[in-house]
């Protein structure tokens, strides 16, 4: 596809205007608590629009109208758990990061159970973000291949190399204001696409009302080979039911707020506790309308398809292709030109605002979690700064190395192999927060019991999911973020309860 030239140039002023935010903050670095927390003076408005940003990815720009347009909203459901676990950070997870005066969630683990648990944290969080922007941005370069006509490899460089770009020279408030521009471009993209395929459709909005209704695509039901199924609700570690997504949505939102670096780091670097806690308000309020709203139009682009088939969408509709490729096909072959490019700019948005975070989360985590703590910790604050800007480059190529890998290999076998070592470090990690939490009285050995025997326990469900273990598992690989907290939790319990049984004898 060859992009009109009034397309080209809002794609230019768009990428101009992010790279201009990442010199002018990049002049303002001079020590590493600007770098990372800009000085800890953010408002809670922009903090809040920056974790939107954050939390919204190219994965979930694809993955929200794909579910929409093939299923109805059930992957929707966890998301409504978003207030009651922005209640509990508001209540607890805020005032206890924020009165530490600390630049890192893992900190708090050193604080808790010692050094050693402290890098486990940072080196489980380091490992996720290097797979996921690997990951997220090969999704990006496929679009950016599919709308300019630019070699795949390239693709990637361009892409990569420009977040990396701003990222690095701009520190923390480079990503947190250009978070809060591409939230708002990506709201942009949004409508401008609903508002095409409304219009488009002889009964506008009511025939995407209509026909959705009548084919069940607006209900919380399961679908499986193109069938709807009624969503049950009871509790079940074998099935997909209502009650069960819930309790998904809560464990990995708690999760996302009582435990990730990205969102830790937006709590500190707030003015105050209360602007902290506003922000994590914001978030809720404009990313639970946001993620409905791209669902929706997952659903109107089902409608759409009804009204004016092509071979392409069947394809995605009945499993042939991919469905996460139905939104990138809409855009190139039906946005007319003028809104072309902004529909692209709010693409490169979603993985972009992702992307920058990550960098700089790396970075931080980087420089405090090892490298000072660790390996040099009597250096000034200008040679932390300069190795800082180091470890965002070193995360970029990274970045870059992963997605061309993706890109070279077999897809499905590398992301699968990224999604196990994620989910084999990274598992239970909540637990390992909530029992911080809540008590300081586990050191030595007791975390490292928990940690241990979740390790176990998630390496067995992947070896039953990949079939290196014969026999099927006694639950829904789903619920495993769900049991991994459990064990984690359980285990460090039990192993303090034998520990106190042996003292008293």
């Amino acid at each position: 596809m060859k992009l009109p030239l009034i397309d080209v140039f809002t794609l230019l002023v768009y990428l101009s205007g992010v790279l201009a935010i990442g010199v002018h903050f990049g002049r303002r670095n001079k020590s590493t608590e600007e770098y990372f927390l800009g000085g800890r003076q953010f408002a809670g408005w922009v903090v809040g629009l920056s974790l939107v940003g954050t939390s919204i990815s190219s994965v979930t720009f694809l993955a929200y109208p794909a579910d929409g347009f093939k299923t109805a909203w059930l992957r929707y459901l966890p998301n409504l758990m978003l207030p009651l676990a922005a209640l509990l950070a508001v209540r607890y997870f805020i005032p206890i990061f924020r009165r530490h005066n600390l630049t890192t969630a893992y900190e708090y683990l050193e604080l808790r159970y010692g050094p050693g648990v402290r890098v486990y944290g940072a080196a489980t969080f380091i490992l996720a973000q290097l797979v996921r922007i690997s990951t997220i941005l090969y999704l990006l370069s496929l679009l950016i291949q599919e709308v300019s006509g630019l070699d795949s490899t390239w693709s990637v460089l361009i892409a990569g190399g420009f977040v990396a770009l701003y990222t690095i020279i701009g520190g923390i408030e480079a990503v947190i204001w250009t978070d809060v521009m591409q939230t708002i471009v990506l709201m942009l993209g949004g409508a401008f696409m609903l508002v095409v395929i409304v219009q488009a459709l002889p009964g506008g909005l009511g025939q995407v009302f209509d026909v959705a209704r009548e084919a069940n695509k607006l209900s919380f039901a399961d679908w499986n080979q193109g069938v709807s199924t009624p969503l049950t609700w009871d509790l079940s570690l074998l099935s997909k039911t209502g009650t069960m997504m819930l309790i998904l949505g809560l464990t990995n939102w708690l999760t996302e707020y009582g435990s990730n670096q990205n969102v830790v780091q937006r709590y500190i670097a707030a003015r105050n506790d209360g602007e902290a806690r506003k922000a994590v308000w914001v978030c809720v309020l404009a990313s639970l309308p946001i993620w409905a709203f791209y669902m929706f139009l997952g659903t109107a682009l089902f409608v759409f398809y009804q009204q004016f088939p092509s071979v392409e969408a069947g394809q995605m509709l009945d499993g042939t292709r991919k469905a996460e490729e139905i939104l990138p096909w809409f855009i190139v072959n039906e946005m007319p030109a003028g809104l072309t490019g902004i529909v692209i700019a709010a693409a490169l948005a979603a993985a972009m605002s992702s992307l920058d975070s990550s960098i700089n989360a790396i970075s931080t985590v980087g420089i405090n979690d090892i490298y000072r703590r660790f390996l040099r910790r009597q250096a000034t604050d200008a040679h932390y700064l300069r190795v800082a800007y180091w470890i965002s480059t070193l995360s970029s190529v990274l970045m870059i190395g992963g997605a061309l890998a993706i890109l070279r290999a077999d897809t499905t076998t590398l992301q699968d192999f990224g999604t196990i070592m994620v989910s084999l470090f990274g598992g239970g990690l909540f637990g390992l927060y909530a029992i911080a939490f809540c008590t300081d009285r586990i050191r030595g050995l007791l975390p490292w019991i928990g940690i241990g025997a979740t390790l176990l326990f998630t390496g067995w469900t992947i070896a039953l999911s990949n079939g290196w273990l014969a026999g099927p598992a006694p639950f829904d690989l789903y619920y495993t973020t769900i049991l991994a907290n459990a064990v984690m939790v359980v285990g460090i319990l039990a192993a303090w309860g034998m520990k106190r049984a042996t003292n008293r004898h």
